[in-house]
């Protein structure tokens, strides 16, 4: 997510502080925390993706869903 974005969520929690948010920045921000959790999770599929696992045999085989 661009640093742009991440700066503008922040901006729209302080000024959730100090006012209650309009309908419309209450909109942009569930918005753009929805891109940054997708984009968190496909960052951390793809590191879950690259994992392997050792197993006490000495077998090495890629990290998989139980």
């Amino acid at each position: 997510m661009e640093p742009e974005k991440i700066a503008r969520i922040n901006e729209l929690k302080r000024i959730s502080r100090d006012r209650p948010l309009t309908a419309a920045e209450a909109e942009e921000q569930a918005a753009l925390r929805q891109a940054y959790i997708a984009g968190f999770r496909g960052n951390m599929q793809q590191v879950l993706d690259n994992v392997s696992v050792k197993t006490p045999d000495g077998t090495v085989r890629p990290l998989r869903k139980k």
